[in-house]
């Protein structure tokens, strides 16, 4: 019997469509062409299959998407505000055995870019384009309602991830997201912008800013999950396990497949928390101080050739203090908290490795493209000029709220679980060396520069050598899609796509003299800014990262002017001697700023943590009151009513079994937040201020009902924020205790503890009650709870 020919025509065109844009053509002049530009990829169409009895027909092939032919794996590794000058690989004096390996395997990049800020570079990362451009021109926490700023990444520039799915990866995030609405975290979604639905098949990890490494909330996909249970638990090394355990049964189920990793450690952000023996590593390497410590790599890093000869070491902020004039005590622990953030970072490294080792283990890592970036940013100076035991202190703009002494008096803990630590804004200057500023400065590379190594013995002859051409974290998707031989996209899901904003760096890698490909990058962050453009760069210094106030208004900056390409670390400028060529790149600037939609410029900092103020959703709108019940927990601090810096009442009807104990209401954790609870039958009102003091109102006598109405109500004190005010307990009606809260936390009581219905998750706010959440887990029900705070003045 002869095949019908359209089951010909099915089985030439099925044994073509594994290949990129090629098209087959038939016997009768049919032709289909796979199209990679438009995702999903569409199946051929086939003319009506008239034969009756599949018996008598021939199935076709099925339609599968496969890669180009020898497609790598691909691994992006994401390390968290940490500078160009602090690991081995470029200078510095913390230990980076992996990352050291996979530059002596592959090539450094030493004029490689950041955005100076988390949210920012991870959008332009993952999209290929500018930060603004995507609408993530600053953190979710603080996004504002102007184009550019408002947090919600646009749908015509989509993920480098979602072009790698459709074309025939698995891929998987694991660590920090940071790309996520704060109003879109709860469970009502919306999930469109999570990283399940953001390219990736697989996510395990954290979806804000920071995590508590010992204590994390963790989700799977969208699904929140509880921390395993191990006395010696890291997040870093859970999610190392996580990744290592995908990737193998990826493998063993689809081993044709290549597979795409996207790993972001909270590490190095703050809380600086590591095992003890990774920071015990470093005890007494960093008594020298900062400025030896700067010293020291700089040496380094000329004799490497990290930086060229010329390079001048720049000058360190005037306000940083002079290490020999400190006092024994400050030295002590100043030191500290630089052991204990490099242990955190030596600590990362090491996981990293276990990965690659996992990967060289399945005879992968020869065809596995690892781009190992050392920072989202530069060093964080987000500490404060004298570091703190409690990063959160900072963050609410409380810079007075602890001492040298009051430190040192938990030096042991320093680290460990019972910290929430980050070290002074000095050692993240000398961290970002040979540069004078650090995070969130985008006017200075010690805040957009960052260590990047490429490996990929496969695609790349040569080992060992630096690379210095310039170029930006928005090369990475262009880099990834050369590499895998696939186009970017046009059209994904039916969305016109925006071209990419970067370009690809393989080109650089076979040849150290090629020319620069990517010529002209603006940064903005907080009114910092710049403009780089073919080996110049000019810049505004507004706002130092440790104060509240700008230096100048917006319409007094002062702009500095840099030959960046013979001045590697901006100390000469020449802003006078070239007013002209000033003035180009001032007008330059102000193009790029309009064209990425940088404008307006927004300075403000703590208010923007006030969704009314900042001017971006909020989901609890102008809802004065919220009622839930038992159960409901996992409420993230930015979904939950803001009943900071005024009155509340809660009221919660509870059932009861005598002697109860647990938590009926609370938000927050150990470092700062507030719990209503039961203890022996009596209940109890505890506000913790930043673990720093602890504000507890108890009633004398237990409740020997079988239900009640227990009733917290405080009275703010009013005349700014932060204020305290006087809080009273009543049962059934009946005032029974009350007593002073003498302050209250003015912006933020965590990144990621939550708010919970009869039990307090991840760590507890009354800590000096509970142990942990099993202990707090209330013996009673909780019909309802009420949180109600008075109607905004209009």
């Amino acid at each position: 019997m002869v095949k019908p020919i359209q089951f010909i025509l099915f089985a030439m065109v099925a044994a073509l469509l594994v290949c990129n844009n090629q098209t087959a053509t038939a016997q009768d002049g049919a032709q289909y062409k796979m199209d990679r530009t438009v995702l999903p990829i569409q199946p051929p169409t086939y003319a009506p299959i008239e034969v009756l009895d599949a018996r008598d027909a021939t199935k076709p092939p099925m339609f599968q998407i496969k890669p180009p032919a020898g497609a790598p794996n691909v691994v992006i590794v994401l390390i968290d505000d940490i500078g160009f000058g602090a690991t081995s690989t470029f200078g510095g004096a913390i230990e980076t055995p992996t990352f050291d390996r996979l530059a002596n395997g592959g090539l450094r990049f030493n004029h490689f870019h950041t955005t100076a800020l988390c949210s920012p570079t991870r959008a332009a990362l993952l999209s290929g384009r500018n930060h603004h451009e995507v609408n993530v021109g600053c953190v979710m926490e603080i996004a504002t309602g102007f184009p550019g700023n408002q947090g919600e990444r646009s749908n015509d520039a989509k993920y480098f991830a979602e072009t790698l799915r459709h074309n025939g990866y698995s891929t998987a995030a694991f660590g920090k997201w940071h790309e996520t609405p704060t109003w879109e975290v709860s469970v009502s979604g919306p999930y469109f912008r999570w990283p399940t639905h953001s390219g990736f098949d697989k996510f395990y990890g954290f979806i804000g800013g920071e995590t508590n490494q010992w204590d994390p909330v963790i989700f799977d996909g969208v699904t929140k999950v509880a921390k395993k249970d191990d006395p010696d638990y890291h997040f870093t090394t859970d999610m190392t396990n996580e990744a290592i355990n995908w990737m193998k049964f990826q493998q063993v189920m689809t081993p044709e497949k290549p597979f795409f990793i996207y790993y972001a450690p909270g590490a190095t952000h703050a809380p600086h928390h590591a095992p003890k023996e990774w920071i015990e590593k470093y005890d007494g390497k960093f008594d020298s101080g900062w400025l030896k410590y700067r010293e020291e790599t700089f040496a380094r890093q000329k004799a490497m050739g990290i930086i060229p000869e010329s390079t001048k070491l720049a000058p360190m902020p005037t306000d940083i203090k002079d290490w020999e004039k400190l006092s024994d005590k400050e030295r002590e622990l100043f030191a500290l908290q630089m052991e204990a953030f490099a242990g955190f970072a030596e600590h990362t490294d090491n996981e990293v490795g276990r990965l690659a080792d996992a990967i060289d283990d399945m005879g992968a890592l020869d065809n596995t493209l690892f781009i190992y970036i050392m920072g989202d940013n530069g060093s964080s100076g987000e500490g404060g000029l004298e570091g703190t035991y409690n990063e959160l202190v900072h963050l609410n703009g409380i810079f007075d709220a602890e001492t040298t002494e009051s430190m040192l008096a938990r030096a042991d803990d320093w680290g460990g679980p019972n910290s929430f630590p980050h070290f002074s804004a000095a050692w993240a200057v000398a961290t970002d060396a040979p540069f004078t500023w650090t995070k969130q400065m985008a006017a200075d590379y010690g805040g957009t520069r960052n260590g990047m190594v490429m490996h990929w013995p496969k695609g790349i002859k040569a080992k060992g050598e630096i690379r210095s051409q310039w170029h930006h974290v928005n090369d990475v998707a262009a880099t990834v899609l050369e590499a895998a031989n696939l186009p970017q996209p046009t059209m994904v899901n039916g969305v016109k796509q925006k071209p990419l904003s970067g370009v690809s760096m393989l080109y650089a890698t076979d040849n150290a003299n090629a020319k620069d490909r990517h010529t002209t990058q603006y940064f903005e962050i907080f009114a910092n800014r710049a403009i780089y453009h073919e080996g110049w760069l000019a810049r505004v210094v507004h706002r130092v990262p440790w104060e509240n106030d700008p230096i100048h208004t917006l319409q007094n900056d002062v702009w500095e002017l840099f030959n960046a390409e013979e001045d590697f670390s901006l100390t000469n400028n020449l802003a006078d001697k070239h007013p002209d060529k000033l003035k180009e790149m001032q007008e330059r600037f102000k193009k790029e700023a309009i064209a990425n939609s940088v404008y307006p410029l927004d300075d403000r900092s703590y208010e923007r943590f006030n969704a009314a103020i900042a001017g971006r959703p909020d989901l609890m709108g102008d809802r004065t009151s919220l009622t839930l019940g038992h159960g409901m927990t996992g409420i993230l601090e930015n979904t939950f009513i803001n009943e900071k810096n005024t009155s509340k009442t809660i009221v919660a009807n509870v059932d009861l079994k005598g002697s109860d104990r647990g938590v009926i209401l609370c938000q927050g954790g150990k470092f700062g937040g507030w719990a209503l609870y039961m203890d022996n039958g009596k209940p109890a009102y505890t506000y913790n201020w930043f673990g720093l003091k602890s504000y507890t109102i108890t009633s004398p006598k237990a409740i020997d009902k079988k239900s009640a109405e227990i009733q917290l109500v405080f009275d703010y004190d009013g005349g700014g924020n932060g204020k305290g005010g006087q809080a009273t307990l009543f049962v059934d009606g009946e005032k029974v205790a009350d007593g002073r809260v003498e302050k209250t936390q003015p912006a933020v009581y965590s990144a990621d503890e939550t708010a919970d219905v009869g039990i307090d998750e991840a760590t507890p706010v009354a800590d000096k009650v509970f142990k942990n959440a099993e202990d707090s887990e209330f013996t009673g029900r909780v019909n309802d709870v009420t949180i109600s705070i008075p109607a905004k003045k209009k």
